[in-house]
């Protein structure tokens, strides 16, 4: 396994800072959330693809994903088609950094849909997608979130949508707070998980969400148990540190999240 994190958890750092951290704090990689505080833009300008392109390359951080909002559960066929517009762009885009993948979002339902209805309008996208994915050579990723948190609902997804270069990014958090356990998530998603996801949460009712984020291995997440069952799986991806600074600017700063993170998931692969 190797290890990386979102640059949603650093929004005040420059991509010069983002590949120096991810360097001496002994990172492997970083997933491209944010730039320069921003959510990265498809059709982000041709200055900034050659300047981050150049900047962690020179560091000798790899890419190990770009993140996008798409999402695909609006009823009208139209607006699922701009989504697949913008994501079109982000394969170009994953392609000429070297990023071997991309995250998308299922989405929520809107008032009216049932789960089925999300998953149809999901699995359609995805398969109009995925001829342009293996063209790029870079794999659309689902990830656990929204109405698609359950890697039940995941695996429904996946099983309409055979082509290999659409998978599964795996987010311990949500799953968890959906009722499953990591056995459970592995068996729905495991073959098809391609990138995961670690945070650490407690129950909360005073948060908007009904949970609090906290640093690793301070709350009920099991993030320790999911380490090890992908370890002792085989699965030899990325484990991205998803520390949610951007939307949550009241937990602690990066400079103490990430490198305490990166320790306890060592400790935790080597345990």
């Amino acid at each position: 396994m190797k290890f990386a994190f979102s640059t949603l958890g650093c929004p005040q750092w420059s991509i010069e800072q983002v590949a120096e951290s991810a360097r001496a704090m002994g990172y492997d990689g970083v997933e491209l959330r944010l730039l320069g505080g921003e959510v990265i833009p498809p059709d982000l300008p041709a200055a900034d693809r050659r300047r981050v392109r150049q900047v962690l390359g020179d560091a000798g951080i790899e890419i190990a994903c770009l993140d996008t909002s798409a999402r695909f559960t609006a009823p009208a066929a139209a607006e699922r088609r701009k989504q697949e517009v913008d994501v079109r762009a982000y394969l170009e885009l994953a392609n000429e950094w070297g990023a071997p993948i991309i995250r998308v979002f299922g989405g929520n339902l809107v008032e009216g849909s049932t789960e089925e209805d999300g998953i149809a309008y999901l699995a359609e996208s995805l398969n109009s997608l995925a001829p342009d994915a293996e063209r790029a050579g870079v794999t659309i990723a689902l990830e656990t979130h929204d109405a698609f948190s359950a890697g039940r609902t995941v695996a429904d997804v996946m099983r309409r949508v055979p082509s290999p270069r659409v998978a599964v990014v795996w987010d311990t958090h949500h799953p968890y707070r959906m009722g499953e356990t990591v056995a459970q998530t592995w068996a729905y998603i495991g073959s098809r998980t391609v990138h995961t996801h670690v945070k650490d949460a407690r129950r909360d009712p005073s948060q908007r969400t009904g949970w609090q984020l906290v640093l690793l291995g301070e709350g009920e997440v099991p993030v320790r148990e999911a380490v090890r069952l992908w370890r002792d799986h085989g699965y030899d991806g990325y484990v991205c540190v998803e520390w949610e600074k951007k939307w949550h600017p009241e937990i602690e700063e990066p400079e103490v999240a990430f490198p305490q993170h990166l320790q306890k998931l060592r400790e935790y692969l080597a345990g």
